[in-house]
């Protein structure tokens, strides 16, 4: 995992913040616009939500690096490392959709693109071994980033999730004879402390959703 390069990159997208105050604009435009399901504080709405995706970019790296530790622990690197691989591209080389997005702008759109690719890869362990690949609830978090984001681009980042996954996991990879002795690695006790090591993973963001 390349996960160091990007801490650089969101380094560089705060600096572009700090320079441009660019997302903050965005989100100040937003806030008369957003769904009233989310829940803001009245006193300092524009600093909690700019902290909200500030955290939501930054959790994506701290993510992939737990989840590498635990595969590498655990002894199933070779089923997680290539869903990491595809998150940590999204960052690296953000599909074409996503070109003239700029600074934490940008990142907000890739960071929801990392997330929704674990929620999704999620569901399919649930699905198939009653248990999350990586335990860790981004879905509210990731309603909000889709409001934030837009409904027709953030659907169209979806459509490149699913493609991901499509390509990535399909029921021949549940199919194998490995399939069991690795139910058994990712159900394990040792799997379960690893992931204990890593508290972040339930950061609360500082933002609700009234569903």
């Amino acid at each position: 995992m390349n996960t160091a390069a990007l801490r650089e990159q969101i380094q560089r997208a705060h600096q572009h913040e700090a320079e441009t105050g660019h997302l903050t604009l965005l989100l100040e435009k937003q806030l008369p616009h957003l769904h009233p399901a989310i829940q803001l504080p009245d006193s300092d709405a524009k600093g909690v939500l700019t902290r909200f995706v500030t955290a939501y970019i930054e959790q994506v790296p701290d993510m992939l690096d737990a989840a590498n530790d635990v595969a590498i622990k655990a002894g199933i690197e070779s089923q997680i490392k290539p869903v990491l691989k595809i998150a940590e591209q999204y960052f690296i080389q953000p599909p074409k959709v996503m070109e003239g997005h700029v600074g934490l702008d940008s990142l907000l759109d890739e960071a929801y693109l990392a997330h929704r690719l674990v929620e999704e890869v999620n569901d399919l362990y649930i699905r198939e071994f009653k248990q999350p690949l990586i335990p860790l609830d981004t879905t509210m978090a990731s309603l909000i980033a889709h409001q934030l984001i837009g409904e027709a681009f953030a659907n169209q980042l979806d459509e490149a999730v699913h493609h991901s996954v499509d390509s990535l996991l399909n029921e021949d990879s549940f199919a194998r004879e490995s399939v069991e002795q690795y139910r058994d690695k990712l159900t394990s006790a040792e799997t379960g402390e690893a992931w204990k090591k890593w508290p972040c993973m339930s950061r609360q963001l500082g933002v609700d959703l009234n569903l």
